[in-house]
């Protein structure tokens, strides 16, 4: 289980449907938290919705594309209505488009990875925030990557939102931090999801001190902490989980 308490809190998870964002959504209700999981996949979003049910607790999925400001507009205001405030989000849908040297990349894969990695994170905080005013408070966790804090060869465009995301967050805690909102980003490295699935383990032994790949629950882990009040004078902060990746 993840460490710190949200007992009574609410959450929003985007990305929620699979990988980091099924685990996060699962950690939140865990620590005892109302959740509400958004993504673009109805059918996974509405299958990790039943695995929170079933543990005992409380979630709602809400199909929602990060890109679109009325759907973001709208998964908070049925968040609201459902359980009354939201106090805890993680900003974590994204996608890798393309892939390949820079000048090979097209417009359509720069325009999709922009909208919705880098915009579709400030959406989620362009309405998340004013709904933690109304409660008081919050804390928000943006899902960064390694690549925001390094470069990474044939995802020049994917790294630079994540490089922005960093950016977002970091500007986003000061201007809310007499606000009791706090705001911080989660890079973790090379994780087991659907994103990993074509990363050879002999590329991730040579690139990893740990040698192997992150579990989507110890990311999760590390964002309910970031969300909980064991984490209360944390913000701003970007949190690296990927056994020592960047320290290379």
């Amino acid at each position: 289980m993840a460490s710190g308490s949200l007992e009574g809190k609410v959450a929003i998870i985007t990305g929620g449907s699979a990988g980091i964002g099924r685990a996060s959504a699962i950690a939140f209700a865990q620590a005892g938290a109302r959740v509400a999981v958004a993504d673009i996949d109805r059918a996974g979003g509405e299958e990790t919705v039943d695995l929170i049910e079933r543990d005992g607790s409380e979630a709602l999925f809400v199909e929602t594309d990060v890109s679109d400001a009325l759907q973001v507009e709208s998964l908070v205001a049925e968040t609201v209505k459902a359980f009354g405030r939201l106090d805890c989000a993680h900003n974590n849908a994204g996608v890798i488009v393309g892939g390949g040297p820079t000048a090979k990349a097209t417009e359509e894969e720069f325009d999709r990875t922009v909208a919705v990695n880098l915009k579709g994170v400030w959406l989620c905080m362009k309405y998340e925030i004013p709904a933690m005013l109304q409660a008081g408070g919050g804390s928000i966790v943006n899902t960064s990557s390694g690549a925001g804090l390094v470069g990474e060869p044939g995802l020049a465009i994917y790294s630079a939102t994540k490089h922005g995301i960093i950016g977002l967050t970091r500007s986003s805690a000061i201007e809310y931090g007499t606000s009791n909102i706090r705001i911080n980003a989660i890079c973790p490295g090379i994780t087991r999801t659907a994103m990993a699935r074509n990363v050879a383990e002999d590329r991730i032994r040579a690139r990893v001190p740990m040698g192997r790949l992150g579990d989507p629950a110890e990311i999760a882990d590390a964002v309910v902490w970031l969300c909980s009040d064991a984490a209360s004078f944390v913000t701003g902060h970007t949190l690296s989980v990927d056994g020592g990746l960047v320290i290379q």
